[in-house]
């Protein structure tokens, strides 16, 4: 299917513009001080070329694109092998909540740091007792005068070690019980009382992090959404965060295409192993290529007016299993290589096998996510 003049000259524009600035040289790992830093100026490149935040107003550094367009950005953006997003819970997850939610002086104060990655910010869901179970949540939030005083810890904070901002879930009816009586707030975690305690992974760096709350005041201008409503606006985060735009289908093909061209890669090398994983490599590309098809489907509808709602379940449970097969299928062809440092193309297989493990944890686990897409699309008890 031949793409709209428009849309064609947009995605045109941005291979070009991709082509001349993506680092020749993979950034340090996001996980490191010095890499999150790296990643933070192709942030603020990308931002000055307008590039950084198509969707948005023009007002805000974006393009004012629609949905197709940054489809296809998105295609151009993985295929170019470009950094990941270091402001991925930001620009993805928190915009698209301020939009819907925010008042204007929040659209204003927020946007554009976020945007040019000045402001970088993590998100403050689990708990140690509430983790797929985000309603069970105990940190607390007391009414105090100008603003509220927070209480608890959340944990698996992604990337909270170097960010500068959260926005998390509290209680702030202490009598409420489940989804009612929560609020969603917006806070530096600079402020007095907050304490940010690393997680090391297994590579000894700290992706993750704790973050405690000890009487830490917030402002009531720093509510989102309205006192109480926090579930209704956090819902619209995780349709995002499993939906649309936490990971587009231009991140999957783009693996996939890799993935094809490692197994013509091992078929002279190691013919055996290039058999051996013949069908799933077909399979992992048929895949990739029905998940771009249905989020376009999704797209479609949504210009449509339609709502996203449970169905971003499905969506999520897809992609999750997706990409952990498209690397099962590349280990099952590189074998020992994967583990040599001294071939990072092979090695970085490996890389992605292991935060593909976390796909179908992040974002809601699979198992919930089964519940959801049960009860409210397939109208099974509960």
């Amino acid at each position: 299917m031949t793409e709209p003049a428009e849309l064609a000259a947009f995605r045109g524009e941005a291979r070009e513009w991709l082509r001349a600035h993506v680092p020749a040289k993979g950034l340090p790992s996001l996980d490191t001080e010095a890499g999150f830093a790296a990643h933070r100026e192709w942030e603020l490149e990308m931002y000055e070329g307008r590039w950084g935040v198509v969707t948005w107003p023009e007002r805000y550094g974006g393009r004012a694109a629609g949905l197709l367009e940054w489809l296809a950005f998105e295609e151009e953006y993985w295929a170019a092998g470009a950094p990941v997003r270091v402001s991925q819970n930001g620009i993805f997850l928190l915009a698209p909540t301020i939009f819907e939610f925010g008042t204007d002086a929040q659209k204003e104060r927020f946007l554009t740091p976020m945007a040019r990655a000045e402001e970088v910010w993590a998100q403050g869901w689990s708990e140690p007792g509430a983790g797929s179970d985000l309603a069970s949540l105990r940190s607390k939030a007391e009414k105090v005068d100008g603003g509220w005083r927070l209480s608890g810890q959340k944990t698996w904070s992604t990337r909270a070690v170097y960010a500068n901002w959260m926005f998390g879930l509290f209680r702030s009816d202490p009598a409420s019980e489940r989804h009612r009586g929560l609020t969603y707030f917006l806070f530096p975690l600079a402020a007095d009382g907050v304490t940010v305690r690393p997680i090391r992974q297994l590579d000894g760096e700290p992706g993750f992090a704790e973050v405690f709350f000890d009487d830490v005041f917030v402002p009531d201008d720093h509510v989102l959404g309205g006192v109480g409503e926090g579930w209704k606006v956090a819902m619209s985060t995780t349709t995002s965060e499993r939906g649309l735009t936490l990971r587009s289908p231009g991140r999957f093909m783009a693996t996939a295409d890799r993935l094809v061209a490692l197994h013509a890669a091992t078929c002279s090398a190691d013919p055996a192993a290039a058999a051996a994983s013949r069908h799933d490599v077909v399979q992992a590309w048929m895949d990739a290529d029905a998940y771009r098809l249905y989020v376009l489907g999704t797209a479609l509808k949504a210009l449509d007016g339609a709502s996203i709602g449970a169905e971003s379940s499905a969506n999520k449970l897809f992609w999750s299993q997706l990409d952990v097969a498209l690397h099962e299928t590349a280990l099952s062809m590189l074998g020992e290589r994967a583990t040599l440092e001294s071939d990072p193309a092979s090695a970085s297989w490996l890389d992605g096998y292991e935060f593909s493990l976390a796909g179908p944890i992040y974002a809601g686990t699979n198992e919930v996510q089964r519940n959801v897409l049960a009860e409210r699309v397939l109208g099974l008890p509960r």
